[in-house]
């Protein structure tokens, strides 16, 4: 009998949940990997008796923790997050990421920015020696700046395209656009491109988080996980 196929974003999304202390005031990421992590929140509340309360990135997060009866909060109710848990599209080795191909850049970054413990959960394939080398850096702009945008981030070195899905731009759940941006030898320094670009006028957020990430946890294709 062959051996079922074993996903690292699952175990190493149920590892990271594994890592939320009780009573703690918990950053819900957005993702496919953030999905294994929701499920293990709710099995540890029904069997641990685990208590915590949500704060959503994005509206996809909102509605599955909601079917997980994971009871939730807002920014407008609380000051700071005790751990935040979300995904990462790619990240090096000084806990650097690239994220964004959610679409909930903005909303994530928001979280992680007011989070006493950023916890990033991949599989083994998204980690990289430099950003911007498998995946392009989304950037969230102001659709009536697009352009504007589009055209200083070739400045920067990056050819940007208009994310679309189904011949119809995507709108974030800020009602914005995304332009993904492909540096063709990847992003050398990340703490100055990330000044770079928000700098740019029509620009809300770029998908470069630089030294938000506290833990990482990889899960591998053998079941392993590394945290």
């Amino acid at each position: 009998m062959a051996t079922p196929a074993i996903d690292p974003k699952a175990v190493a999304g149920r590892a990271a949940a594994d890592l939320i202390p009780d009573g703690a005031v918990v950053g819900l990421g957005t993702g496919s990997t953030v999905h294994f992590v929701l499920l293990r929140i709710a099995e540890r509340m029904r069997g641990e008796g685990l208590r915590i309360l949500g704060v959503p990135t994005s509206l996809d997060t909102e509605r599955k923790a909601r079917e997980l009866s994971i009871p939730l909060t807002t920014l407008d109710d609380i000051e700071s997050i005790d751990v935040t848990v979300d995904g990462a599209d790619e990240i090096d080795s000084r806990f650097d990421m690239t994220k964004g191909g959610g679409g909930a850049l903005l909303r994530e970054k928001v979280v992680a920015s007011i989070t006493k413990r950023q916890i990033a959960v991949v599989s083994a394939n998204k980690l990289v020696e430099r950003l911007g080398t498998t995946f392009p850096l989304p950037v969230e702009v102001v659709p009536f700046a697009r352009g504007v945008v589009r055209r200083a981030l070739l400045q920067l070195g990056a050819e940007a395209t208009l994310r679309v899905r189904d011949g119809v731009a995507v709108r974030t759940d800020n009602g914005n656009e995304i332009l993904d941006a492909r540096f063709p030898d990847g992003i050398p320094d990340t703490s100055a491109m990330e000044r770079a670009i928000d700098r740019i006028p029509g620009v809300v957020e770029s998908g470069l988080f630089v030294g938000l990430a506290h833990v990482l946890v990889i899960g591998h294709p053998d079941g392993r996980v590394e945290v």
